[in-house]
């Protein structure tokens, strides 16, 4: 009685302990399901470490520059934008060096930095045009604003009327010009041509717009080839009619406003550069 009761007991349990092949099929994909996500994790763990490592990199890339600014720094400057100016010491003092050269009533409308960089650079600009005798030319007429010098030329004497061919007669005011520009690596140049409002149409010029771009080119073609000013200093630009001085209803009126404007911009990197290197060698 005994053992049939322990057998049953045996039976009992192996039977209880026993798994359907459905509910094995169902852990076994379970196992499989588990085993893929966990597969997939590791992967994008690797991915994340990658990434971050390459993050890494960056960063020191980033620091190693900045380290290398800061380690040059007395020697560069950034120009951020027209309200916000950085220079650096040497430059800074370079311009004060310069400034210290003008009187008390040139310095007394210096505010700001800016101002203060408008002066230096007029002052450079002034010196080098009271060196030629550009001023003295009663040809043209010179102006100084701020940073800027206008230069503008009546265009009977560089252009025939309706014609974009530059009169030889004004090779030797170009070359005065030229040698001004020349003389200062740091300044770019824009040549624009105006012209009065009277219409214009010939079989090599389509319009007065076309005419003022023609006559600027000329002029710009003529400052690279004959006198070897680079061209990548020069601007050529075309107005046409509609930047008159005056009105158009006399001749004389109409004389002045066809003219051509020569116009001195300064580089302010290159400018500070060079200003830099005359006052080190200077000092």
């Amino acid at each position: 009685m005994t053992k049939k009761i322990i057998t049953v007991i045996i039976l009992t349990v192996l039977l209880s302990s026993c798994v359907s092949k459905k509910d094995y099929a169902a852990l076994e994909l379970d196992l499989t399901n588990t085993r893929g996500e966990l597969q997939k994790t590791t992967l994008e763990k690797e991915a994340l470490e990658a990434d971050f490592a390459k993050i890494e990199k960056r960063v020191d890339e980033y620091n190693s520059k900045i380290n290398s600014l800061q380690q040059t720094n007395d020697k560069q400057m950034v120009f951020v934008d027209d309200n916000f100016t950085v220079l650096s010491k040497d430059i800074r003092n370079n311009m004060n060096i310069t400034l210290s050269k003008m009187s008390a009533e040139e310095l007394a409308g210096a505010k700001t930095l800016k101002d203060s960089m408008n002066l230096a650079i007029s002052y450079k600009l002034k010196k080098s045009l009271n060196e030629s005798d550009l001023n003295n030319n009663n040809n043209i007429d010179v102006n100084i604003d701020k940073t800027v010098v206008m230069i503008s030329v009546a265009d009977s004497l560089l252009f025939r009327s309706g014609s974009y061919r530059v009169n030889p007669k004004a090779y030797s005011l170009l070359q005065k010009i030229a040698e001004v520009v020349n003389s200062e690596p740091s300044m770019d140049i824009m040549i624009e041509g105006h012209t009065d409002s009277r219409s214009i149409h010939t079989d090599g010029i389509i319009d007065n717009w076309d005419l003022s771009v023609k006559r600027s080119t000329a002029i710009v073609r003529l400052l690279q080839n004959k006198y070897e000013i680079d061209p990548s200093r020069l601007i050529p630009s075309g107005r046409s009619s509609y930047i008159p001085l005056t009105d158009n209803k006399t001749r004389e009126n109409r004389a002045r406003n066809r003219r051509t404007n020569i116009i001195i911009l300064p580089n302010l990197n290159k400018f500070f550069a060079l200003l830099a290197d005359e006052e080190v060698v200077k000092l």
